[in-house]
């Protein structure tokens, strides 16, 4: 059975920086993206960043430059470093892997950003 478990998440000041991880478990094959979206509040879940299966990453344009993901195969994890955050990013973050087929998402993990 796939899973996945964000954690990383917490409270933090506008400017400061968290990293959320994303511990992949489970028979997943052709996974074609590692990738986070977000739910802010009073706006539907949209995506943040993602990864390829070769390395090739991905970005909205609202990151500007302040985010990154990675991902260490050897862990089986994928993270998102977020640097500068701003009270606008508050939000339940989740991860989720795509297949040619199918997606696995994980629970989710609470980031609040005080101004």
């Amino acid at each position: 059975q796939v899973q996945l478990a964000e954690s990383g998440g917490g409270l933090v000041q506008a400017g400061g920086s968290l990293r959320l991880s994303c511990a992949t478990s489970g028979p997943i094959l052709d996974a074609n993206f590692m990738n986070w979206s977000r739910q802010t509040p009073g706006k539907q879940r949209e995506f943040v960043a993602s990864i390829s299966s070769t390395g090739a990453v991905y970005y909205a344009d609202f990151v500007k430059g302040r985010f990154t993901i990675t991902n260490d195969k050897a862990k089986n994890t994928v993270y998102l470093q977020m640097n500068n955050l701003e009270p606008e990013d508050t939000g339940v973050y989740y991860c989720y892997i795509t297949t040619s087929t199918t997606s696995y998402w994980g629970q989710g993990t609470q980031v609040t950003v005080s101004s």
